[in-house]
């Protein structure tokens, strides 16, 4: 899967602290191919990407109440890929006007040693899971409709099963800090995709 630019534009110093726009649903599986319908439709590319990856989430346990958490994730489809690590902050769900849910979002490129790497740091693998989906664009918005597998033999990717009867549905801008317009944008585009998928501002804390 593809991953966002860690940044939209050229920096010539110092850094931009970029957010995550995002809205989420799901669908179920034999709603799937109205949805794909729907969304060549809408978007600018008609076929979209395909992706199979491989997705490990690292914790790192210390003073603090909750573990930091990153995020490695691999191709398995497309050799020569590099790999990714991501960092996704704590959402910010106060602002009532605000029409998607914002996080912090740092995404990177890596050499295929990343999980070693984090290892050696001190982090520990907490969950591992397959991802397999499509990705469709418009303008800057990444629309993403996957699978979530589970891996049933630790490290081992050909033995996997489907997590649900379900497709994840996301939507999401990853801007500079203070975009808060492209949520608006967001809302209107969600719109089109009723009633087959209602994508929503989902703070994960409710989840747990």
């Amino acid at each position: 899967m593809e991953a966002p630019p860690v940044t939209m534009m050229p920096v010539t110093g110092g850094t931009i602290n970029m957010m995550e726009y995002l809205l989420q649903g799901s669908v179920l599986d034999q709603s799937l191919e109205s949805l794909l319908h729907r969304l060549r439709g809408l978007c600018d590319n008609m076929e979209p990407e395909t992706f199979l990856d491989h997705e490990m989430v690292f914790l790192l346990k210390g003073q603090q109440a909750s573990p930091f958490v990153l995020r490695a994730r691999c191709s398995m489809d497309k050799t020569g890929t590099p790999w990714h690590l991501r960092y996704l902050g704590q959402p910010e769900m106060g602002d009532k006007n605000r029409h998607a849910l914002v996080r912090n979002c740092v995404d990177i490129a890596t050499s295929e040693n990343l999980t070693d790497f984090l290892m050696e740091m001190g982090f520990r693998m907490d969950h591992e899971f397959v991802a397999k989906g499509h990705v469709f664009r418009k303008g800057i918005m990444k629309i993403v409709v996957y699978k979530i597998f589970r891996i049933l033999v630790p490290g081992n990717t050909d033995s996997i099963e489907p997590l649900s009867l379900s497709y994840l549905v996301e939507l999401s801008v990853v801007a500079p800090a203070g975009q808060d317009v492209v949520s608006d944008d967001m809302r209107n585009f969600a719109e089109q995709l009723k009633p087959l998928v209602h994508l929503e501002k989902i703070d994960p804390k409710r989840l747990m």
